[in-house]
């Protein structure tokens, strides 16, 4: 999330407004040098390597990283058939990637000729993430897409009192919480385990954020004996920047009702509204 995805300024739904006319919702787009070292890593070998890389932020998307041709090994690039086009960029040619044994067909794109407003992406390269084994920002590898320069996230300790239920079951309720606060998402509150009296049992989902580091997934079962999947998620090593959450528990707000100082919060509407699909596959 950030400047571009979810709630974001330039988002497809933002959340709020200028005073002066911006790009429709989902139009925008915005290219930057990254003052970052990045590096992209197949098979054991570093086929990209630049400090001019290229950030494209997207309504709707993710940020993406292009790479000058001359930071990304030539050698390890083949010709691919493959070709699509974006409306806002103009059409886009492919490479397969070979390194020793690997072969990654069409996993990297350019644009030899971009439209009006996407010059800067002349012949600059950019790979698919998840098709490439490792990423790295200077040396500290980064998981799932590069971080946003405009996301933000803060920690705060509340005293505020958080009670989560469903159906008039409580499942939690503490006055010790940390707030955390992160661009676009919903107030996500982080209890004590010992405030949570749900039976909770763990589950083999895992799953990674950019900016909080590796989650890991309680269910919930329920006085009645349902099973509720991947209610609560909880870092045990976040990120020394949210380090406040070690160990804390945290409910989808978008699936209970939430009362903050006992006025009911509204759920919001997320990706996770019914499901959490597990990455535990790519990372272990």
């Amino acid at each position: 999330m950030g400047l571009m995805s979810g709630t974001g300024p330039f988002g497809r739904k933002p959340a709020g407004t200028f005073n002066f006319e911006s790009p429709p919702p989902g139009q925008a787009m915005y290219m930057e040098r990254s003052p970052k070292r990045v590096r992209v890593v197949l098979g054991g070998e570093t086929i990209a390597d630049s400090r001019n890389a290229l950030l494209l932020q997207e309504s709707g998307h993710q940020p993406i990283y292009y790479f000058p041709p001359e930071d990304v090994r030539a050698d390890v690039l083949g010709p691919s058939d493959r070709h699509t086009r974006c409306p806002k960029k103009g059409e886009a040619s492919y490479h397969t990637i070979h390194v020793g044994d690997r072969v990654e067909e069409a996993a990297a794109w350019y644009y030899p000729e971009p439209l009006d407003g996407a010059e800067p992406l002349k012949g600059f390269i950019a790979f698919y993430w998840g098709r490439m084994d490792q990423w790295l920002e200077e040396d500290e590898e980064v998981f799932v897409h590069p971080r946003d320069p405009y996301h933000r996230v803060d920690v705060l300790a509340t005293s505020r009192h958080i009670r989560f239920s469903l159906d008039g079951e409580v499942l939690a309720e503490s006055d010790q919480a940390m707030a955390l606060f992160e661009s676009n998402l919903p107030t996500r509150w982080y209890l004590p385990r010992e405030d949570v009296t749900a039976e909770i049992e763990p589950s083999d989902t895992v799953t990674r954020c950019p900016y909080k580091g590796t989650a890991e997934y309680f269910s919930v079962r329920r006085e009645n004996g349902e099973v509720l999947k991947d209610l609560i998620w909880h870092y045990e090593k976040p990120f020394q920047a949210v380090e406040k959450i070690a160990g804390r528990l945290c409910f989808f707000n978008e699936r209970l009702e939430v009362e903050v100082d006992g006025e009911l919060e509204s759920k919001p509407e997320t990706a996770w509204k019914h499901a959490v699909k597990s990455q535990a596959a790519a990372i272990r």
